[in-house]
């Protein structure tokens, strides 16, 4: 299928809270639903461990012999082999993973939004809507989510950050805890998970989005000479492939036909920030094979990386400006 969401029994592993996301996937819960119930309702509740690798003798099973040093890690409710694994690798069970929010959602400052999984459930993620945001530009409002993704794959970390909503066009930006935390909160399976100890480490989720909030207003109050956002948007989408010859990329034309009719152009109009929310509003709902690989780009994958890197380039263009 073109969507990489896990199906089992013909049912989605995706689950969402309201209207329909912007990645329009998944089934809908009420609101207020617990990391329990939105766990289940996303199909999500089963378990991996780990199992010996066996190399089978081809005429005499007593002959049989375990591999050392790596294991199976087994998704428990239909023995499908998620991936092999060392021994020192240790799994987190999606119920942990979810168990996470809980104090955060008891407390009322958290509740839970959706959750999913994406390459046949080797990615497991849940999402929850924060109390922090910011309202700019007399009506552009930006709404703070937790992001937790529980990767059971070999190799892939434990991964919890910001992801920063401009709400009038779905526009993401996922932002790290700080820099000195950033590590720490991309975590590997070498050593059992502790919810504790990062939770500790999460006590500033305001201060980022405060930082953000003053990024925006500075770029909001730049204007972008046309000539310059051309230039921006071929920095940000340089010409690669078969055709150096071209004078610009595709997704840089792109984001120039879009810049006056993308939703939220109408705020900041002709400043550093409409061309910003170009490079976002693109990347989140244009280019891709389909909204469900747009979605792991956007916060796990290239994409990500281009609307952070997009970010500090406007900046320093409006900086100069």
């Amino acid at each position: 299928m073109a969507h990489m969401i896990e199906v089992i029994d013909d049912v989605a592993s995706m689950a969402y809270v309201g209207q329909v996301p912007w990645h329009g996937l998944g089934q809908q819960v009420d609101e207020g639903v617990s990391p329990e119930e939105i766990l289940k309702a996303a199909n999500l509740d089963w378990r991996v461990e780990k199992q010996d690798l066996i190399a089978q003798h081809p005429s005499d099973h007593k002959l049989d012999q375990v591999i050392p040093g790596r294991k199976a890690l087994v998704r428990t409710s239909d023995n499908k082999v998620m991936d092999i694994i060392g021994n020192d690798w240790y799994p987190v069970q999606n119920e942990t993973a979810f168990e996470f929010f809980d104090d955060f959602i008891n407390a009322g400052e958290m509740k839970m939004e959706t959750a999913g999984s994406l390459y046949d459930g080797k990615k497991v993620w849940a999402l929850a809507k924060t109390t922090e945001k910011f309202e700019i530009f007399n009506g552009d409002l930006v709404e703070s989510y937790l992001l937790f993704c529980n990767p059971h794959q070999y190799g892939k970390s434990i991964e919890i950050r910001f992801v920063d909503t401009r709400v009038v066009c779905n526009n993401t930006l996922s932002v790290a805890m700080s820099e000195s935390s950033k590590k720490a909160l991309s975590l590997t399976h070498r050593c059992e998970f502790n919810s504790d100890e990062v939770k500790a480490m999460m006590d500033i989720s305001a201060e980022k989005l405060q930082s953000y909030k003053e990024l925006a207003m500075f770029l909001g109050s730049k204007k972008a000479k046309p000539e310059a956002v051309v230039e921006y948007f071929n920095n940000v989408f340089p010409i690669g492939g078969k055709n150096p010859t071209r004078e610009r990329s595709r997704n840089s034309q792109i984001a120039t036909e879009i810049l006056h009719t993308q939703p939220g152009a109408e705020f900041a109009e002709g400043t550093w920030w409409q061309p910003f929310n170009a490079v976002t509003f693109m990347t989140d709902h244009i280019v891709g094979r389909s909204q469900s690989a747009r979605l792991d780009s956007a916060w796990f994958g290239g994409n990500a990386k281009l609307k952070q890197r997009a970010l500090e380039t406007a900046v320093k263009y409006a900086e100069a400006a």
